[in-house]
């Protein structure tokens, strides 16, 4: 307080004009430290900053449920949109998902990469926001090759999603959008897990997440087996993934087909889902043509 007399006395004896802050150092400082606290993920990936509420939760779900100035009610959820799947097999795992990525009805863009390279024997899917998904896949990424130098030794496929799923699980109801599959290669052999943002982890032989899942499902349920090929495995995969661009607006662009083997992942294709349209129509049997008396 001394000080600000000190300077404001200053002031007058050289003639300043009183309109000058002396404050302003105080409030750049103020907005340096918020800048911060905002940012400190950056050095901590597992700190996020949290929404200015006392449990940011509850306020949150009190605000989607409420209105606005005008009368609408509000609306803080995302509009989900991809298709991504995973099965085991008698050769591996086969990885497959589609690259559009849209914000509502927009296309936001048509080449994203949906499968994450965690490490050479650690995949991971991304399906819902897409922002929360490849972050949280980041920090996974460097969980699992921390492990992997204090260990000497590489990080299991149930160990790595559990990992992920309690991580994910402290930011429950807190607006993540998150829907992932791992599939992995360790001394137990290849791993298949499911893991979204309310904490659940579930292991499995065949998983598809995304708005065009149950199009995806359709086709693996009717084509999947065990004692499949590999060429098979990746037809169906791709298959599969095209019959859900097909009938569902938010899912298209590429598809991706990875093939997760006991000497590590390994990446089959890249094919664009307009020229798989004409491929396989051009595979069709042509129909009987009809006639009218």
């Amino acid at each position: 307080m001394v000080n600000i007399w000190v300077k404001m006395a200053l002031a007058d004896v050289c003639g300043i004009k009183s309109s000058i802050d002396f404050g302003y150092s105080r409030e750049n400082d103020k907005v340096v430290n918020e800048v911060k606290t905002y940012t400190r993920n950056f050095t901590n990936n597992l700190h996020l900053a949290m929404p200015p509420f006392v449990n940011p939760a509850e306020t949150l779900g009190q605000i989607v449920q409420g209105t606005d100035e005008s009368g609408k009610s509000l609306k803080i959820k995302f509009d989900h949109g991809t298709t991504t799947l995973g099965f085991q097999y008698q050769g591996g795992i086969v990885l497959a998902v589609d690259s559009r990525a849209t914000g509502g009805q927009f296309i936001g863009s048509s080449t994203m990469k949906k499968i994450v390279e965690i490490n050479d024997y650690l995949l991971g899917t991304l399906a819902g926001g897409a922002a929360d998904c490849v972050y949280w896949d980041r920090v996974l990424a460097r969980q699992c090759r921390m492990y992997e130098l204090r260990n000497r030794e590489r990080i299991s496929i149930a160990a790595a999603s559990k990992l992920l799923s309690n991580m994910i699980y402290n930011f429950k109801g807190m607006g993540l959008s998150i829907g992932m599959m791992l599939a992995g290669w360790d001394k137990r052999g290849p791993g298949l897990y499911y893991v979204d943002s309310e904490g659940t982890r579930t292991p499995g032989k065949v998983f598809s997440v995304g708005s065009g899942s149950v199009f995806a499902f359709g086709v693996l349920d009717s084509g999947y087996r065990w004692d499949l090929t590999d060429e098979q495995a990746y037809e169906l995969g791709r298959r599969a993934i095209y019959h859900a661009t097909h009938r569902d607006a938010y899912s298209g662009g590429i598809i991706r087909v990875y093939h997760m083997k006991s000497t590590g992942w390994v990446h089959i294709s890249d094919q664009d889902s307009k020229d798989l349209h004409y491929a396989y129509h051009a595979d069709k049997p042509a129909e009987p043509s009809t006639s009218t008396s």
